[in-house]
């Protein structure tokens, strides 16, 4: 498994015309050959917040959210002005997108909230995007067309880097039913907590594809942190996509039921059945003080994802300590689901 880190940064959005996507996207035999030239790729966005916070942290409030495109961004704002957390890492944001408003919603909920933020983009997005939104949004173009991972903080951070985790490819021919270019990613930064650097990291593993791989991603995204951090203090929050079980097994009529009359748990507790808790154990990594046993999957208001939900996003801390973790539901005033993940929050400081 390959792994990249980028640390090549810039404060202007990331751009990329309909025009030159789709000569990227049609002009090209291979991935390789599409992403060559795509800085967008190769490149971070970092913007710092408009008034730095300079007082002390001993320690921090953290966030990670799966957003799901953030495409309900006033009710998104709403819920992390609730939770208050210090520093809030994403995954699933979109940049120029016609399902989310052709938003930049990272820099979007940065403004609104008074935050700094740190974006990369996983992938240049070829369509627009799922079934239901080819639905819904059809005849639209994609402005930039560009979806990613990202950071928000109220301090300004030591060293962003994007980690590019595996050497993409895999959507590239549209057999998963979106094309784009792109491969899996993961966004860092380092902040000083209580004088001792932190690397906070947040990380989207691979929806299509099956528990061996995911270790694999999580092996090549552990060794890229070891590079970019040696053995320092990390609080790593991701979609981990730990469903139990490949993508192929869970989506072919009735296996989801299947696997929960063999075993009710697996979807709450994956670790027997995702070989990446070993390898995140191995490296030094703890779950227990940092997760609450909650799912973290919701069914949206089109109805989908159906139950039985489970638990797919996770923290993981090295040489940190973790309390009060939560699971927070993702849901607007109204009590609708704003996003198909629910958030995590919890409280660290150094060991």
């Amino acid at each position: 498994m390959i792994s990249v880190l980028i640390e090549e940064t810039q404060a202007e959005s990331p751009t990329l015309s309909p025009a030159r996507r789709a000569a990227h996207g049609t002009g090209a035999a291979t991935h390789d050959g599409a992403a060559e030239g795509l800085d967008v790729l190769r490149r971070i966005e970092v913007v710092p917040p408009p008034e730095p916070s300079s007082t002390p942290a001993h320690e921090l409030r953290v966030a990670f959210w799966n957003a799901e495109r953030a495409k309900y961004l006033e009710a998104s704002a709403d819920l992390l002005r609730i939770v208050a957390a210090d520093v809030v890492l994403l995954c699933e944001m979109d940049l120029g997108m016609a399902r989310s408003g052709q938003h930049h919603t990272t820099r979007w909920l940065a403004e609104a909230l008074d935050l700094g933020h740190v974006f990369g983009v996983e992938f240049v997005e070829l369509g627009l995007g799922d079934a239901r939104e080819r639905s819904w949004h059809a005849g639209a173009e994609n402005r930039e067309g560009l979806h990613g991972g990202a950071i928000l903080a109220a301090r300004e951070f030591d060293r962003p880097a994007l980690i590019r985790i595996d050497a993409g490819g895999a959507w590239f021919d549209g057999l998963r039913d979106e094309p784009r270019i792109g491969g899996r990613i993961a966004v860092a930064g380092k902040l000083d907590v209580a004088g001792v650097s932190v690397a906070f990291v947040s990380t989207h593993l691979e929806s299509h594809s099956d528990p061996d791989d995911r270790a694999r991603q999580a092996t090549a995204l552990l060794d890229a942190i070891d590079v970019y951090h040696g053995d320092g203090p990390v609080i790593l929050g991701g979609d981990f996509n730990t469903t139990s079980a490949s993508y192929s097994a869970l989506n072919v009529h009735p296996g989801r039921k299947v696997l929960e009359r063999a075993d009710p748990g697996r979807f709450l507790d994956p670790v027997p059945y995702e070989p990446l808790f070993e390898v995140l154990q191995a490296r030094g990594y703890d779950r227990a003080a940092c997760n609450t046993a909650h799912a973290t999957q919701r069914t949206r208001p089109d109805g989908t994802p159906e139950p039985p939900h489970g638990r797919i996003d996770w923290f993981f801390t090295r040489r940190l300590l973790a309390r009060d973790p939560a699971t927070v539901a993702a849901v607007d005033d109204a009590g609708a689901a704003i996003s198909d993940h629910e958030l995590l929050a919890v409280t660290i400081a150094p060991a």
